[in-house]
């Protein structure tokens, strides 16, 4: 297990000293395809550079930006929305209105084909969730900030509130809302939608009912990174696709399965037993009852 949390910041492992690692800290930049080539996550000004975390021996990726590296995930989503030699491009963070011309949320690339003359002819959505962290990032943070070479190995185990992935809230407060509404209007339109996911975010949600890819109307992009060590970095590559049914998919996320109400019932009666007994004065006689006789 790490002594600290950061795995890479602004692109690279925290003990990469490479003359375009330094670069990269120095003018605080995203390697990863962001909308301007400065990281922007947290704060414009002073940004949480932080891509990815230590999660015990593995890793987690806390920025949607991560998942751009040789904006991969487009060429892969593009495998499942169109057939071969489709002529397409991506467009990022699309506004997406409902019926009302109320805000569904922004979908984070498009994915459009077109014809000769540049008509548009299809599209699908795909979506990128990155994982929630509890606790504080920005101390460590900002602690290796401060003297990158001499604080590469530094031990922040002893810290409160030491950052972990939360992967329970990302999927209840990110993931589902995210489904329900953008992903119900496009499928509602017709629309194919991808999820791209780290590897150990996805092994959290419950098994999903598969079903063969040309009858998918949304697919499970998941990611893992591989380290290559002669370059000292984390390369971005595809595990595995899940291919679902939206609604079915949905339905299983949204709505756990139950477990058995004997279970819940004991846990009950167990908090009842203890309140019931702190209510209840003892039958022997306290130090104040001989002290009044």
């Amino acid at each position: 297990m790490s002594k600290q949390p950061l795995a890479e910041v602004f692109g690279f492992p925290i003990n990469n000293f490479s003359e375009v690692a330094q670069r990269h800290r120095r003018l605080r930049l995203c390697p990863y395809n962001n909308k301007v080539p400065s990281c922007t996550k947290d704060k414009a000004n002073s940004p949480l550079g932080v891509c990815t975390v230590f999660d015990n021996n593995q890793l987690a990726i806390t920025c949607p930006v991560r998942f751009r590296q040789d904006w991969k995930i487009a060429e892969d989503a593009a495998k499942f929305f169109f057939s071969v030699n489709t002529k397409w491009t991506s467009l990022t963070e699309v506004r997406l209105n409902d019926k009302n011309g109320k805000s569904a949320g922004s979908i984070d690339l498009v994915l459009v084909s077109y014809d000769d003359n540049g008509r548009i002819i299809d599209f699908g959505a795909l979506e990128i969730q990155a994982v929630y962290i509890s606790g504080n990032i920005r101390n460590p943070f900002e602690h290796y900030m401060k003297d990158p070479e001499n604080n590469s190995e530094f031990d922040w185990s002893k810290h409160p509130l030491y950052p972990n992935p939360d992967y329970l809230s990302s999927s209840r407060k990110r993931l589902v809302p995210q489904l329900i509404f953008k992903g119900g209007i496009l499928s509602a339109w017709g629309k194919k939608t991808a999820v791209s996911l780290h590897k150990d975010f996805f092994i959290t949600l419950p098994k999903l009912p598969e079903v063969p890819p040309e009858e998918a109307t949304l697919a499970w992009l998941i990611y893992d990174l591989s380290y290559n060590e002669e370059q000292n970095r984390y390369f971005l590559k595809q595990e595995r696709t899940i291919y679902t049914q939206f609604q079915s998919a949905l339905d299983m996320v949204i709505n756990p399965e139950a477990g058995q109400i004997d279970n819940f019932l004991n846990l009950l009666q167990n908090k009842l037993d203890d309140k019931l007994e702190d209510n209840n004065p003892p039958d022997a006689p306290t130090l104040m009852d001989v002290t009044n006789t």
